[in-house]
């Protein structure tokens, strides 16, 4: 179980915020922090890595404290056992594929894990290449097996999807999918994309004027939001919006003719 209690004064382009978040996540979870951009999503994401320190509040994980402003407990972020994932992928350019996945390794762990993370990633004819001769595709599944490599007791996603190909995103998020299921891990995803959302989340958190809303399922958020432009995103020459319709004859992944008024 990880259980959250935070409050942050955040300085934004639009101000000011104060950030405040009570939230309960079960072990194997994957939960979204959906809201508008300058909201806090990534300031929640970097609170639990240990990168930033809340105000005040705490923070629990599988029984362990991880930060408790009042009994001056702030755990570091390298010994809280969380992997990342960002959308500039962070690899070291000097590094192989294998190396980039091994460089996460615990000392004791065999390289074996290695070897697996590069089949289930469809990263084994890479794994001599270095990042500059990867696609972006290829190397956001590097990133991926480098941040599972270590068994995380927390996996955290900051927009991972975001830079890739409309055409690539679905495959990488069954590779999500299917590394959240088989390595039993607890994700926590920021993302704009409510497709996204809706495939990989069991719960999801609506950031806005600095609280959250805990939903026990995307369908059941989304519902009430049905009828708002909910993302705009350009890719290339192209444009996507995402809006929720109320046509219950419509599902993921149909395509809409729409006019401007």
């Amino acid at each position: 179980m990880i259980q959250l209690s935070l409050q942050k004064h955040l300085h934004t382009a639009d101000g000011d915020l104060l950030l405040q978040l009570d939230l309960a996540l079960k072990q194997g979870g994957f939960i979204s922090l959906y809201g508008a951009s300058g909201t806090g999503k990534t300031s929640i994401l970097r609170m639990l890595a240990g990168f930033m320190s809340p105000d005040s509040g705490t923070i629990h994980v599988e029984g362990s404290c991880w930060f408790d402003k009042n009994k001056k407990i702030n755990v570091s972020p390298q010994r809280r056992n969380v992997g990342m994932v960002f959308q500039d992928y962070a690899l070291f350019p000097n590094m192989t594929v294998r190396e980039n996945i091994a460089f996460a390794l615990k000392r004791h762990d065999p390289l074996s894990i290695v070897d697996e993370l590069l089949e289930l990633s469809g990263l084994t004819n890479l794994a001599l290449r270095k990042p500059q001769g990867l696609s972006g595709g290829q190397k956001q599944r590097v990133a991926l097996a480098r941040a599972i490599a270590q068994r995380p007791a927390l996996l955290l996603l900051d927009e991972p999807l975001s830079a890739i190909d409309r055409e690539l995103r679905r495959s990488l998020q069954e590779t999500l999918q299917e590394v959240h299921r088989r390595y039993h891990l607890t994700t926590v995803m920021v993302s704009h994309d409510v497709e996204e959302i809706v495939r990989l989340s069991d719960k999801v958190v609506h950031i806005a004027n600095g609280k959250g809303i805990q939903y026990d399922s995307p369908a059941a958020f989304f519902e009430l939001q049905k009828g708002d432009v909910v993302d705009v995103r350009k890719e290339g020459d192209k444009t996507y919006v995402t809006v929720l319709v109320e046509n219950g004859g419509l599902s993921v992944g149909d395509k809409v003719k729409f006019e401007r008024e």
